[in-house]
């Protein structure tokens, strides 16, 4: 059975069973708040217990290593919806300590594209468009500086509310424990 079928035969079983009638809710979240970050396995469920949230809190979005890459991005235009459209009024840039995203080679990156079936004419293309895909692809060093970056960024963006308050967290993947980068409040 493919994994595909295996999710489709759950969730006939899901809906038949109104399994999901205990998450039901609205699309403003109770919180007023958007977070951020990463999408490492290990904080699918540990983040939201970390930070005592619950379904229909928060507006989430998740980017590999928390980041924010451009300011016209779908990362920061997900974060102006949350604000401008569905009543969030903080937001929150969660990173990870031990994040694969600090340990990115973008030239071995490249390489297996490559080896998974994409012309490296294709690389070359793309280049040639102007695209710099080494920087496009670089990961960060610093985990806590890339948080501060990725906040400078939202903070600092022309669309975003002055009133909004960004913060900048880095969660421990093994214990939960959060740690301020940026109290957001004080900024």
């Amino acid at each position: 059975m493919t994994l595909l079928n295996e999710i489709i035969e759950f969730n006939s079983k899901f809906v038949e069973e109104k399994e999901y009638v205990r998450y039901q809710t609205d699309k403003f979240p109770d919180k007023k708040m958007v977070v951020l970050s990463c999408m490492d396995t290990r904080l699918v469920e540990l983040l939201p217990k970390a930070m005592d949230i619950k379904n229909g809190d928060i507006k989430h979005i998740k980017t590999a290593g928390a980041v924010v890459s451009s300011h016209f991005g779908s990362a920061m235009r997900s974060i102006l919806v949350a604000v401008t459209e569905l009543k969030a009024d903080e937001v929150f840039v969660v990173g990870h300590y031990d994040c694969g995203m600090s340990s990115i080679n973008p030239d071995a990156m490249i390489e297996k594209l490559i080896s998974r079936g994409i012309a490296p004419e294709t690389i070359q293309t793309m280049e040639h468009s102007g695209i710099d895909l080494k920087k496009w692809l670089r990961g960060f060093e610093d985990v806590s500086d890339s948080v501060e970056n990725s906040v400078q960024i939202i903070r600092n963006h022309p669309l975003i509310p002055k009133d909004v308050s960004v913060h900048g967290l880095v969660i421990s993947p093994e214990t939960g424990k959060l740690d301020v980068v940026v109290d957001g409040y004080k900024a």
